[in-house]
């Protein structure tokens, strides 16, 4: 499966929030594990809730979580 143009900074929010697991933070924000590793690993863009309740987690603007690259 292609990367999607959408890339973020899941992994090293995670990682500075306590070296927070996928599933802790799929937890939170109410999806699988596995959906969080695919949006990390660029195969999956999130819904518009699920990107601003990852924000509301990490306490970041969506632009600082999510990048577009055309």
């Amino acid at each position: 499966m292609a990367k999607l143009p959408i890339t973020n900074t899941i992994r090293a929010l995670r990682f500075e929030h306590g070296e927070m697991t996928q599933q802790q933070l799929a937890e939170i924000v109410g999806v699988t594990r596995q959906t969080i590793a695919a949006i990390e690993a660029a195969r999956y863009s999130p819904s518009l809730e699920v990107a601003f309740k990852i924000a509301i987690v990490f306490g970041q603007p969506l632009e600082k979580i999510f990048q577009y690259n055309r």
